[in-house]
């Protein structure tokens, strides 16, 4: 009977078989190293913290409310532009002129535009008495559009300061007008608590600066 020495000096036949569950053992056992391998070299982003921030309007409408107006006289308030800094969810930190950064475990609970869009509105209604309709209502009578571009939302390292800058844009029909607005708060660390309520409460500062313009 003829034997087959394989490679590594083993004088019996491997049965086929077995010699075919060997083979996918080993596939299997590459594959896991391969997995292993990739895991250390592929994120898939920053653990969320375990809690987010949100603005809150100081001043609002109280519930059971009504109001009616005009044709022409409601406001829509539209969510304003925002640069690269302030399109995610996270706060930045503005370090000179030229460099930004982002406070460590803080996360807005959505975009800044729609969150300061929303506490805007609700402080218009308050402060003017006249109803605020959404980007998605203003179909039924647009009367005031309000938007504009919020240039800052976030956190002046050197002035230790949030600062809320908004430069605001009132549509009145066909006539137009602009304004710029901004508020500073200082802010006693640059952590997550601190700076999310000094934000707050320039957001509000600034709202209602909007709300007492726009009368």
């Amino acid at each position: 009977m003829l034997q087959h020495k394989d490679p590594f000096g083993s004088s019996e036949v491997e049965n086929p078989s077995r010699r075919a569950s060997r083979l996918r053992s080993e596939r299997t056992g590459l594959g896991v190293l391969l997995v292993f391998a990739l895991s250390g070299c592929i994120s898939f982003g920053e653990k969320p913290p375990e809690r987010l921030l949100r603005l809150t309007a100081t001043q609002s409408v109280a519930p059971g409310t009504g109001q009616s107006v005009s044709p022409g006289e409601a406001i829509t308030v539209i969510p304003p532009t925002v640069p690269a800094e302030l399109a995610s969810n996270r706060v930045p930190v503005r370090s000179g002129s030229t460099e930004v950064a982002y406070v460590k475990k803080a996360q807005w609970v959505e975009p800044p535009s729609r969150l300061f869009a929303r506490l805007l509105s609700e402080v218009i209604a308050a402060r003017t008495g006249r109803p605020v309709l959404s980007g998605r209502q203003f179909v039924m009578d647009p009367g005031v559009r309000v938007t504009g571009q919020l240039q800052a939302f976030g956190i002046d390292e050197a002035s230790q300061s949030a600062v809320v800058t908004f430069d605001a844009a009132v549509a009145r029909g066909t006539a137009i007008q602009t304004r710029r607005f901004e508020a500073r708060v200082p802010v006693s660390a640059i952590e997550a608590a601190p700076v999310g309520a000094a934000l707050n409460q320039a957001a509000n500062q600034v709202a209602a600066e909007v709300a007492d313009w726009l009368k």
